[in-house]
């Protein structure tokens, strides 16, 4: 698929409670963006599993890695945009405003047979996405003016 035309792809909102499975199903916590976010997403963004750049209330610019979609192994009815940062954070920051900067496209939302692949395949795609993310055309991005922007004109 080629991207060009829409990635990378900037947008800011807040974050929320998602379906609680992140952490403590899978061990991999995720920051959930409000529905207002993720319904301004274009459509030529399909859904799937993408990686980019994050940052909590105009804070440190860290590398993510993100669903975007319907998650059909949990069979959801509901379109989330789920970024896992690769950083560890000592709390949570619901209500925070995060910044997202989508860089790239890694796969395709897919079904497992078990939790245990699902875990597998999101370590995969966090590979993908710091190998992917370390490359000069994307790690520029990191410094974008746009995560040093007030972040009060977030959804």
């Amino acid at each position: 698929m080629n991207f060009s035309r829409v990635l990378p792809y900037f947008c800011r909102g807040k974050v929320v409670h998602g379906f609680g499975r992140g952490s403590k199903e899978l061990g991999i916590p995720t920051a959930n963006l409000a529905k207002e976010v993720v319904e301004h997403i274009p459509e030529d963004i399909p859904t799937g599993i993408y990686y980019g750049w994050a940052s909590v209330d105009g804070g440190e610019v860290h590398k993510m890695v993100m669903s975007l979609g319907w998650n059909p192994f949990y069979k959801d009815k509901t379109k989330s945009m789920e970024p896992h940062i690769l950083h560890h954070f000592k709390e949570d920051f619901y209500g925070s405003t995060l910044s997202v900067c989508i860089v790239g496209y890694i796969r395709p939302e897919m079904s497992y047979n078990s939790v245990d692949e699902l875990i597998a395949a999101i370590h995969s795609d966090m590979e993908v996405a710091k190998q992917e993310l370390d490359k000069p055309e994307n790690r520029m991005y990191r410094d974008d003016n746009f995560f040093q922007e007030k972040t009060s004109s977030s959804l």
